[in-house]
């Protein structure tokens, strides 16, 4: 597995960087040394963090974790990572058609597996020509997390959303 590892606000140790390595080594049983993570430690005034984004071809998963300590928030982001993974194994072995994927699995048979996704609700909507700013003024109106419009500026479907900071997201299509 490519592992990358960066601060922000902080340099990390290099007892970090090993310990981040040794907790990866977990998650690469599940999708092997194709996979690529990147674990980025950053410190906050009253807080340490930890986020970890794993990507195998067009998969990416990502958790994020608060801690006092960076090595704890570390190690809960990693077990927040193969709780999202055992809980989709089904949905993922399908997809990623990999045998060692399966094959990580067979001791934890036990673990909660989600089968099927619940849809409790459909709705449409009309998307008219908005700005990104007019479209988080709508979001807000409507108390959302997230508003799905159409860029007046680039005429492509977009989404804007809260972040768990406080702060707003755009997402917007690539053809990448």
């Amino acid at each position: 597995m490519n592992i990358t590892i960066i601060g922000r606000g902080c340099t990390p140790r290099e007892s970090f960087k090993e310990r981040a390595e040794e907790k990866l080594l977990k998650v690469e049983k599940f999708f092997g040394p194709s996979a690529t993570a990147k674990v980025t430690a950053s410190v906050e005034k009253s807080s340490k963090s930890c986020e970890i984004t794993l990507t195998k071809k067009s998969m990416i998963f990502r958790a994020k974790e608060r801690s006092d300590d960076l090595e704890e928030a570390l190690d809960k982001c990693v077990d927040s990572l193969i709780r999202q993974i055992r809980k989709n194994k089904t949905r993922l072995s399908k997809r990623l058609r990999d045998v060692s994927f399966d094959e990580a699995f067979l001791d934890n048979a036990h673990e909660e597996e989600e089968t099927d996704f619940e849809l409790v609700r459909s709705k449409k909507v009309v998307l008219k020509p908005e700005t990104p700013d007019e479209a988080i003024l709508q979001m807000n109106m409507l108390g959302h997390q997230f508003y799905l419009f159409r860029n007046a500026e680039t005429d492509t479907v977009c989404v804007v959303y809260k972040r768990a900071d406080g702060g707003y997201g755009l997402i917007e299509p690539s053809d990448d």
